[in-house]
């Protein structure tokens, strides 16, 4: 049966799971990788690691990754009933009040995070922005019940719905990274039928939006020869910059720059070129600001590639991703693949 992108997509996105939390997502994830793969595993970090053995003799690896894990809030204190927190990853508290949360307890509960109405602001409150340590989630519970209930340390997520914006795109949370692990996913099933000569290693990582640590252990665990890191890339609006930003729809975003190998590179693009994938550069003069940048450097280093997949409104509670750039992304991974370990020996 045919993977049905928008349905993968929910049921990945619809998981609470912020970085150090992500039992849930991972659980999903294995489950959807485990059809394409001849062993899944959940390695200590919680990263989902899956491999297709090719069958030939010493053969080159390949490894495929994408995380699992979102930003999210962290409790850190109660307030005559209210949580106190703090973010995990990179979060804008422009966005936060008055947003619907999910506090992961057993069994969830849900609360808001407390916002002050115009009327009882002065009118230099409503031009600031407030940061998130002088913000509470209400959860609609006493002091002493909120106190049984919620342990400090609970994580917390966003909470909206996962819907269709038009005929291609897609909208929800946690499209960073689970959309792009629903590429690998694609990918996987395009080459199903069609016969390797790498291994192909497929990592749904934890820890990403807090420092890389899920991809740094796991890269060392598969020592792999080649790695392409997939993670989203900042998706045109009218009131985007003018450089560093991907049209949704107008194919996949090429990482180019010292993080990525440079034949992995060209061999990237002459991919796209010629199956006629749609494809955007990216260019990074840095970091990547992906697992991309530890996988390069583990044990004695990795050719290193690096894809994007444009994503608008990253790191809020709704980001959106098009259909269309999610199958050119599957596409060129998957025509990447075939025939690596000999095209790498040839050039």
């Amino acid at each position: 049966m045919k993977l049905n992108i928008t349905e993968t997509l929910e049921c990945l996105c619809t998981q609470a799971g912020p970085s150090g939390f992500i039992g849930a997502v991972a659980e999903k994830a294995a489950e959807l990788l485990k059809p394409y793969m001849d062993e899944v595993s959940v390695d200590r970090l919680g990263n989902v690691i899956g491999v297709r053995r090719c069958g030939i003799p010493n053969a080159k690896k390949l490894l495929l990754d994408a995380h699992l894990d979102e930003v999210g809030l962290l409790v850190i204190g109660i307030e005559q009933g209210f949580l106190r927190f703090r973010t995990i990853g990179g979060i804008d508290p422009r966005i936060l009040p008055n947003r619907e949360v999910t506090v992961m307890t057993t069994p969830p509960r849900l609360g808001i995070i407390a916002c002050l109405p115009p009327h009882v602001q002065s009118s230099s409150d409503q031009e600031k922005s407030e940061p998130a340590e002088h913000l509470y989630i209400d959860v609609g519970l006493t002091q002493d019940r909120a106190e049984q209930e919620i342990s400090i340390g609970t994580p917390i997520v966003f909470r909206e719905p996962f819907f269709q914006l038009n005929e291609t795109q897609l909208c929800g949370k946690a499209m960073d990274d689970r959309a792009c692990f629903a590429v690998l996913l694609m990918a996987a099933e395009r080459l199903m039928q069609r016969q390797l000569d790498v291994d192909l290693y497929i990592m749904g990582s934890n820890f990403e939006e807090t420092g890389a640590q899920g991809a740094t252990v796991g890269t060392y665990a598969v020592h792999p020869d080649f790695c392409v890191a997939v993670d989203v890339s900042h998706g045109k609006t009218p009131d985007s910059p003018k450089d560093g930003v991907f049209g949704l729809g107008e194919g996949v975003p090429i990482g180019i720059g010292p993080n990525m190998t440079r034949w992995m590179t060209e061999r990237m693009i002459a991919k796209a070129r010629e199956h006629a994938i749609p494809f955007q550069m990216e260019v990074m003069s840095g970091s990547s600001g992906t697992n991309g940048t530890v996988m390069q450097i583990s044990r004695e280093g990795v050719a290193t590639s690096v894809l994007g997949l444009p994503l608008k409104y990253m790191h809020s509670p709704l980001e959106v991703v098009d259909i269309r750039d999610m199958e050119a992304a599957a596409a060129l991974i998957a025509a990447f693949t075939e025939q690596l370990g000999r095209e790498a020996e040839e050039r």
